[in-house]
């Protein structure tokens, strides 16, 4: 089922963009069985969720053709000094693996097995699909959103301290061993993810199930419907509106990319030194290019979920989880990217998710549908007040900041309350109480 929307919901967004006159995530996905792809990584990531489901035989199998085939390819290119401009050298081997294990569970598989194998490529193009749809996500965000609001969630963020500008300019100061640091962990947001997910997929392949609740559930649903708010509310960061944009990084950064200058655009050249005045916020133009992707971070909701999921893991696993989320929060600041009320948004962006997915597996029970109750009313809650409440939020920092993390920390402390019930042990059945034995009734004497 899940499979189906999500090709349905691709269908709808090659459609949107193309009427943008841009290739959709379905025509992305399909060059790359022959074209250089965009993330190498992520392709054998997906193969990876794919193998779960393989006997260790058939992943080592798997593996060698994958290996194979990217030599192969690059050896053609070699061949016919045709180096790609654009795009990593391997990757390709990985996707024909995945599209040829769905090839053998239709010619090959029956019944259960079919199943299974045709689960696991799902779950595989599932991931790929994802990065492709929020590709153009994105795209269509800056096409058709010319107006950002970016000085509303600057005002707001005056009840926070601006906490944007203050990791900015600690970010700055580590030069470029802390700046690289942070952009490995925030550009391998969905290798973390892989980890954690196959180690709460480990057994797939013994048990020829999958569990009833997994990470990389949560990992497309934030993808999927995220987006969305970013529609209705876009905003493009302080790095872009109140700062000189990818420029600022490109003297650190190894990789910068070659990207539009978006200085004119900006309000004023003050991020991250100077904090904007909380002065009558109004929408403002941007060019057609940015994404409108800050409210909520999603990349804040991806690494709470990965923490979340993390916590039924060894040690190690739960050290790695709290790494990552704590790595993102301050890339995702540091950067320039998001503002601090995005953070908020974003946490309990993911608990309501979560906790939605949870309740629809245990079968709607009353707990489960008011967590998920109270926190999709302070999403709204949160989204309407930075609207419409920025300057009074602004004037008034020791209450508004304060009611903001409170707000936030109620549904997180909902939702631990809840899920600790669910994921405790079961309690024991009622022992039926002893009935008293009851004395014979004595012998009537003969008369």
């Amino acid at each position: 089922m899940t499979a189906v929307v999500a090709l349905g919901f691709m269908v709808l967004l090659e459609f949107a963009a193309r009427h943008h006159g841009v290739p959709g995530p379905i025509t992305n996905q399909a060059r790359e069985v022959v074209l250089p792809p965009d993330s190498g990584g992520l392709l054998y990531a997906a193969m990876a969720l794919t193998m779960v489901v393989l006997t260790w035989r058939e992943r080592f199998l798997a593996v060698g053709t994958a290996i194979g085939v990217d030599v192969l390819f690059l050896a053609v290119r070699w061949a016919a000094d045709a180096e790609p401009s654009d795009g990593h050298p391997f990757g390709i081997g990985a996707l024909w693996v995945v599209l040829g294990c769905a090839v053998v569970a239709v010619t090959r598989r029956t019944g259960r097995e079919r199943v299974l194998l045709l689960k696991g490529v799902g779950l595989g193009l599932l991931l790929v699909a994802g990065r492709k749809t929020g590709d153009t996500w994105l795209l269509i965000t800056a096409k058709t959103r010319p107006m950002v609001l970016d000085p509303y969630l600057a005002a707001a963020d005056h009840a926070l301290g601006d906490p944007s500008w203050l990791a900015g300019r600690l970010v700055t100061a580590t030069g470029p061993l802390g700046f690289h640091v942070l952009d490995f962990v925030y550009g391998n947001l969905a290798v973390a993810a892989v980890v954690v997910a196959l180690y709460q997929l480990r057994r797939v392949g013994a048990e020829r199930r999958f569990p009833r609740h997994h990470l990389v559930r949560t990992f497309l649903v934030i993808g999927l419907l995220g987006p969305a708010c970013y529609m209705v509310f876009p905003v493009v960061g302080p790095l872009y509106a109140y700062g000189t944009g990818n420029e600022y990084w490109a003297s650190v950064s190894l990789w910068a990319p070659d990207t539009p200058a978006t200085t004119p655009w900006a309000l004023a050249d003050l991020w991250p030194r100077t904090p904007p005045p909380a002065d009558a916020p109004a929408p403002m133009p941007f060019d057609g290019i940015t994404p409108r992707n800050c409210m909520p971070s999603l990349h804040t909701a991806w690494a709470t979920a990965i923490f979340i999921h993390s916590r039924t893991g060894p040690r190690l696993l739960r050290h790695a989880g709290t790494f990552w989320l704590v790595s993102t929060v301050c890339a995702t600041l540091g950067f320039g990217y998001h503002y601090g009320v995005d953070l908020l948004a974003g946490v309990v962006f993911t608990l309501t998710l979560e906790a939605a997915l949870r309740t629809h597996d245990r079968g709607r029970p009353r707990p489960g549908i008011r967590l998920v109750v109270h926190g999709a009313s302070v999403f709204v809650a949160l989204l309407v007040s930075y609207r419409l409440l920025p300057v009074p939020m602004a004037e008034h920092p020791w209450i508004a900041g304060p009611l903001l993390v409170l707000a936030t920390a109620s549904v997180v402390h909902h939702y631990v309350r809840t899920t600790a019930r669910w994921s405790g042990p079961a309690a024991p059945p009622p022992r039926p109480e002893p009935v008293p034995r009851q004395r014979p009734a004595p012998r009537a004497e003969a008369v």
